[in-house]
């Protein structure tokens, strides 16, 4: 229990300032500011340690939040840091991009009052940054290494969390990506505005630090034979994604002016990382519609009014209460000026008649029981109209990717393409063959970023534990 005990009953919830809407709106710099050191503190002491900590259930890594809360409040920033990252490897990433409102922060007690949950997101994304600030690094000096190697493909948050973990058991790591920077949907997915670059190359720096060691563009299964890692290296994790969006089958997709929400969303930040103009997605004067109501399509629906549109709307087929996204990311795109359509389901993106886009054909929903808890969209007859487009967004989803070459090393997949890991006799992450582990998006299907670190964390711990009983099998049969 804090030393100053009900704090809360005192001290409203106080997130860090953000970035006023009509600078933030002209840039791609990340919107949110940081607290101060006392107000970190003060934040962190309005937790009341409740004894079941509904945060740390609801959290996916399972972070000791109370602990690392109480640690906050007595300064101790670098004990903090290294708390989190027991459970966590990429807490200064997770403080930014989870939905904390739907997590942590929804399950704090103090949220089903009217004081408002503890800022927990905010106070991790302070700690690890002022932690990095401060010098902290991981302390591997009592580390002994076993000798053993193992190749990451992916260096998304599953690849970058297995890579920590290896290293924290003494394993040498390479990590192969087809890209030219690591981080997969971190670096090129996620916008700056939400979680700026310069956060995932100072990560980069740490695991190197570690001793992890990056080989970056190379794609395994052109320049690198999946079958010659599997010879050299004693297991390989697998944490390749879900690029594969979902097609709706929209009469009309192939016209100017449609976009599917990944690639837009790449090509811009690729863009940027170049720090080229943006001619390629020019909006100006534009009437911009997103179908989707995921993160993706916020991420969307920003980027599109920093593009310059002159309107955006966001169309989504459920209500508000059934969106699958955070909660802040569609306040933020209210404040910058996107308006929502709920309970519309597009039907058809319309031609102008020369092969470009004049607006979306929508009919309105009604909810009805499914029987799994969600309201399930049924259309509404006779209610069909049209919404004006100069450009449509889809975001309705993506699906895993699987390379052709892993299932001709016999590792199972799902009907879905789904990696299927887990199971009867096996570890945690672990394949269906033994020396092949998986995690993050190619075994769920597009989730949250945290769920991949997770699977990465279990998955760095599993290749441990079956490395270690390999070399226990064979010390035994030498003697």
């Amino acid at each position: 229990m804090s030393a100053k005990l009900f704090q809360f009953l005192d001290v409203p919830r106080q997130p860090p300032r953000t970035v006023p809407v009509a600078v933030r709106v002209l840039g791609y710099g990340e919107i949110g500011g940081e607290f101060a050191s006392p107000q970190a503190s003060t934040q962190a002491e309005r937790c009341i340690d409740c004894g079941n900590p509904y945060c740390e259930h609801a959290c996916p890594v399972h972070n000791y939040i109370p602990n690392w809360l109480k640690l906050v409040q007595q300064g101790r920033i670098l004990e903090a840091a290294t708390l989190m990252h027991e459970t966590n490897p990429l807490p200064e990433i997770c403080g930014r991009v989870c939905p904390q409102d739907r997590l942590c922060e929804g399950a704090c007690t103090l949220e089903q009052t009217e004081f408002g949950a503890v800022t927990i997101g905010s106070i991790e994304r302070w700690v690890t940054d002022e932690a990095l600030r401060q010098g902290w690094r991981p302390d591997l000096s009592k580390v002994r290494e076993t000798g053993h190697r193992v190749a990451v493909i992916g260096a998304g948050p599953a690849g970058l969390a297995c890579a920590d973990r290896l290293r924290r058991a003494g394993i040498a790591v390479d990590v192969y990506d087809r890209q030219q920077e690591i981080g997969g949907l971190l670096t090129f997915g996620i916008p700056p505005f939400k979680l700026d670059k310069g956060v995932v190359r100072t990560r980069r720096e740490v695991l190197e630090g570690m001793g992890v060691r990056f080989l970056l563009g190379q794609e395994v299964g052109r320049g690198v034979e999946f079958g010659a890692l599997l010879e050299n290296y004693d297991a390989v994790f697998i944490g390749t994604g879900a690029y594969t969006f979902v097609d709706a089958q929209l009469p009309g997709r192939e016209l100017q002016g449609v976009h599917d929400a990944l690639p837009f969303l790449i090509a811009n930040t690729e863009r940027l990382l170049r720090d080229e103009p943006a001619s390629m997605f020019d909006f100006r004067d534009k009437h911009v519609v997103v179908l989707g109501g995921g993160d993706t399509g916020m991420d969307c629906n920003r980027t599109a009014i920093r593009l310059g549109a002159a309107s955006v709307t966001c169309v989504y087929r459920r209500d508000e209460a059934s969106m699958p996204g955070s909660a802040r990311e569609v306040q933020y795109s209210r404040e910058e000026g996107v308006t929502f359509l709920f309970q519309r389901q597009p039907v058809a993106i319309v031609d102008d008649g020369s092969g470009k886009v004049r607006g979306v054909r929508v009919v309105e929903t009604r909810l009805v029981d499914s029987g799994d808890g969600r309201p399930r969209p049924q259309n509404v007859e006779g209610s069909e109209s049209e919404i004006v487009a100069d450009v449509v967004i889809q975001s309705f989803g993506f699906l895993p990717s699987p390379p052709s070459w892993l299932a001709a090393h016999g590792v199972e997949l799902s009907a879905s393409g789904k990696v299927v890991t887990g199971g009867r006799g096996r570890l945690a992450q672990q394949t269906s063959h033994p020396r092949i582990f998986a995690g993050g998006d190619n075994v769920r299907g597009a989730d949250l970023v945290v769920r991949a670190v997770y699977d990465g964390r279990e998955a760095g711990v599993s290749i441990a534990a079956s490395l270690a009983s390999s070399e226990r099998k064979e010390t035994a049969m030498v003697r």
